[in-house]
């Protein structure tokens, strides 16, 4: 996803946001399963791991964000943040992928002051990623 979402920024003279979301667990009953300082942990190697990433697909110049919190809240706030024109989701392969669209990309779409487009299927030379780029 990284890849195409580069090539498609490039082709459009467009800047590029690649954000991860990781899921909060400090405010439910699951988080108190967890180890202490597993939030900070759990960012620390998504920061590392998407930094890794953008490095693979020659992407080095690009800063890419890590947050935690609510997928498809985090995905909106961010793009109204940085003021993004345009939203690039990967929609997850489901058994009726032709009729549904991950709840995520479903709320994004809906809700978003920006534009949505959502890909679909096997993005040739493209790292296999559920980021999405903002």
């Amino acid at each position: 996803m990284l890849r195409f979402a580069n090539s498609f920024a490039r082709q459009y003279q467009a800047q590029l946001f690649p954000l991860t979301v990781l899921p909060s667990y400090s405010m439910s009953i699951v988080g108190s399963f967890f180890p202490k300082n597993y939030e900070k942990k759990a960012l620390d190697a998504a920061k590392q791991e998407l930094k890794q990433a953008l490095h693979q697909s020659g992407m080095h110049k690009i800063k890419g964000y890590v947050v935690i919190g609510k997928t498809y809240d985090e995905i909106l706030k961010a793009a109204d943040k940085l003021k993004c024109d345009l939203i690039l989701l990967r929609a997850r392969n489901h058994e009726l992928s032709e009729y549904l669209i991950g709840a995520n990309a479903e709320r994004v779409a809906s809700h978003s002051r920006q534009s949505v487009l959502i890909i679909r299927g096997e993005l040739e030379g493209a790292a296999n990623s559920d980021n999405p780029a903002v």
